[in-house]
């Protein structure tokens, strides 16, 4: 994959795209089963979702088609000052060369920007690889979910100060 990388906030024409692409990443995993994002209804309406305040939404596009996306959302019921990395998928062409990473650090960068102090994830034992990559960005693992998601199929939780 070439450089022309762009990432940008979500636009509301880029709903049904990244619905489709984060369906298309849980389907080719297995981990499309209730209790995930994947019959989660605002899947299909993202923009709308991330328009409240503290949570943003990131587009990754190469040479104009989008590859996939990542947000912060201030899920309810979290500790005062966290927020979660939520619907962070990319189409295989676009992993293993840095766009993840760069989805990453900017997540965590608006998130500290907009003041908060630790980033929250769930996720499930089948993205093995999303799971080492944020090992490596220090997420450290939890014994129980924190606050109230919906996602009751998630059985990996993790959280990183920022």
């Amino acid at each position: 994959m070439s450089s022309l990388i762009n990432i940008r906030p979500i636009s509301k024409e880029d709903n049904p795209k990244i619905a489709i692409i984060i369906r298309s990443c849980l389907t080719e995993f297995g981990a499309n089963k209730p209790g995930t994002v994947y019959y989660d209804k605002t899947t299909d309406h993202l923009f709308e979702l991330f328009e409240e305040i503290g949570a943003a939404y990131y587009i990754a596009e190469h040479e104009g088609n989008i590859v996939g996306g990542g947000g912060i959302f201030p899920s309810p019921g979290l500790p005062v000052g966290t927020c979660e990395l939520v619907k962070m998928y990319l189409l295989p062409p676009a992993r293993g060369v840095g766009i993840g990473a760069t989805l990453m650090n900017r997540c965590m960068n608006k998130a500290k920007e907009m003041g908060f102090v630790s980033m929250y994830i769930e996720t499930l034992p089948e993205l093995k690889k999303a799971i080492s990559v944020y090992e490596k960005f220090g997420f450290n693992y939890l014994d129980k979910p924190l606050g109230d998601t919906g996602h009751f199929g998630c059985s990996v939780w993790m959280l990183k100060s920022l």
